[in-house]
């Protein structure tokens, strides 16, 4: 009993550094979306009590009234004035490349080359670079899909763990992937696969391989340039170091296929609680009763669309008995289009609420996957418009699930976009299967947010998760495919009859000599 007390003191300060929290680093040196979700995951944390620095671009920009609330610490690092408006010139052209129908890998590299660039900038700045070394963080929380964040991790040599906030596949990280029923990114293809389906898939397998590999090598440079050449990092297998990945979807949206441990869906941790849309929204509902209204939202690259295709879209809306609210700069509208009169131009619109409210109808999205989550939140089905990215993949899940339809770009005509909404809006299967999905979506037994905390709390109390990694990622590449057990089974097999053809050979032979001499 005397060293009981003694038992409990230790337990308890054992707990202390958790109940203090941990000092965590999070970084986005991606705008848009990306930069949006890891807003969240810094929020989330900072909320339960770890002390979050939130490493970013000073390039972010927003449209008016997008408010963005931060608890947390700010550092913000400035790249060079030149190379800045380099970036953006380059981003403007990739995105109008895309809407062209013409999103080549070529301008992919390109796009990869510039942001490696823009990583080696940062890792030169010994100013920031130096805070951040020297305040020992005890986890880096990075987006899983910006290689440049995974070697300012490994240089700053803490652990971390990543957010992947496209659909999966876009990269590798070593999740098994059986080709019969897993679909590789951009191969358009459902868990449901025919015979020449699983052909296509498995030919995408060695070309997605090495799409993946060409976009690795844009940061070679990068890599040798800040890295020793004895210790230079490979970024597939700082993919498998991350002690965890959080993936933004859910099965709802996803199809079923193996995960392991260290990987955890948090889709919907963009899910805000819904709040009454504003008097003048409402008042544009209201004028269309029973109707209800249609929402449309395509993105930040809505600003680039050419001026037919945005009179293309407004002659559609005009043929609904709807109202519509677009997302869409007034500002920047061509003032040869007459606006339809149902419809309504907003530079910002509160997309979660609209979405939530009664009278909504559909809603038409580029396919974002926040914005699919979104709608899955609450039950609202789509039609999508894919532009580029991970968007295609996604529209791809929301129809394999009944949860809308898809148009893409290059077809965009004002009679097959008023034909798809209708169908849509008419057709009850579509909101049935949304209704469904958002059940899905809501009835896990932890949110979200709890998942991401309790993930992250469980690896800095055990110190990694080793234990939740397979003993894979320490294997050799024939070693895990097992190469070399087919390999010393093919010889012992070819070995084996070799063998019995010799003795049979042997046995032959005898027999005849004795045949010979019982004739003899």
């Amino acid at each position: 009993m005397a060293g009981q007390p003694v038992w409990l003191l230790l337990c308890l300060l054992s707990w202390l550094p958790l109940l203090e929290g941990a000092k965590i680093l999070t970084l986005s040196l991606f705008g848009g979306s990306h930069y949006l979700l890891m807003d969240r995951v810094s929020q989330t944390l900072q909320d339960h009590g770890h002390d979050v620095t939130f490493l970013q671009s000073s390039e972010l920009s927003f449209t008016s009234g997008f408010k963005v609330e931060k608890k947390y610490q700010v550092v913000v690092w400035s790249p060079p004035e030149d190379y800045n408006q380099e970036y953006k010139k380059y981003v403007d052209f990739f995105l109008n490349e895309g809407l062209q129908g013409r999103d080549l890998l070529t301008n992919l590299l390109k796009f990869m080359k510039l942001h490696a660039m823009q990583c080696s900038h940062l890792l030169r700045s010994t100013d920031i670079m130096g805070a951040l070394k020297n305040a020992s963080f005890d986890l880096v929380v990075i987006d899983g899909s910006d290689s440049g964040a995974f070697l300012l991790a490994e240089k700053l040599g803490r652990p971390w763990v990543a957010i992947l906030p496209v659909t999966f596949g876009g990269l590798s990280f070593g999740l098994p992937e059986p080709v019969s029923y897993v679909p590789v990114f951009s191969s358009l293809l459902t868990d449901r696969m025919d015979f020449w389906g699983r052909v296509k898939n498995s030919l995408m397998v060695l070309i997605s391989a090495w799409v993946e590999w060409s976009i690795s090598a844009q940061f070679d440079d990068l890599i040798r340039e800040h890295f020793p050449e004895d210790s230079r990092p490979v970024l597939f297998h700082l993919r498998r170091k991350a002690e965890l990945w959080f993936v933004n979807s859910d099965f709802a949206l996803e199809f079923a296929r193996p995960l392991l441990p260290n990987t955890v869906y948090i889709g919907g941790l963009m899910s805000r609680p819904v709040e009454p849309v504003p008097p003048e929204y409402e008042k544009f509902i209201a004028s269309f009763g029973d109707a209800g209204f249609v929402l449309v939202a395509l993105g930040s690259v809505v600003s680039n669309f050419p001026p037919q295709m945005l009179k293309e879209m407004n002659s559609a809306f005009e043929q609904l008995p709807q109202g519509v609210i677009w997302k869409c700069s007034p500002s920047r509208w061509p003032r040869d289009i007459k606006l339809a009169a149902n419809v309504k131009i907003v530079d910002w619109l509160p997309q979660n609420d609209l979405l939530a409210h009664p009278s909504i109808r559909l809603f038409v999205t580029h396919g974002g996957l926040n914005s699919v989550m979104e709608s899955i939140q609450h039950g609202v089905p789509m039609v999508g418009i894919p532009l580029q990215w991970d968007q295609p993949e996604n529209i791809i899940r929301v129809e394999a699930k009944n949860l809308g339809v898809s148009i893409r770009m290059e077809q965009l005509t004002a009679e097959t976009l008023v034909r798809k909404m209708k169908q849509v809006i008419e057709d009850k299967r579509y909101k049935a299967a949304a209704v469904a999905a958002s059940i899905i979506r809501h009835s896990h037994p932890l949110t979200p947010a709890q998942r991401l905390v309790g993930w992250i709390d469980h690896i800095l109390q055990t110190g990694g998760a080793a234990h939740l990694k397979p003993h894979a990622f320490q294997q050799p590449w024939y070693e895990q495919y097992l190469l070399d057990v087919f390999l010393f089974l093919l010889v012992l097999t070819l070995g084996t009859a070799w063998l019995c053809g010799k003795l049979l050979g042997l046995v032959a032979r005898w027999l005849c000599g004795a045949r010979k001499l019982k004739t003899a």
